[in-house]
């Protein structure tokens, strides 16, 4: 296999991270996709998680 030069690197998010942002997206008149872009996370993610 080649060796990668510069290798993708995976963001780890904290539990305490999370709950905030599913929190967040529970919120009344929030969205998941809006909260995902104030977080600067990925929508797909936060759906995830919740």
């Amino acid at each position: 296999m080649p060796a990668y030069k510069n290798p993708k690197k995976t963001r780890q998010y904290s539990n305490e991270f999370k709950s905030k942002a599913v929190k967040l997206s529970h919120l009344k008149g929030a969205s998941v996709k809006g909260v995902a872009e104030s977080l600067g996370i990925h929508p797909f993610m936060l759906s995830r998680w919740r």
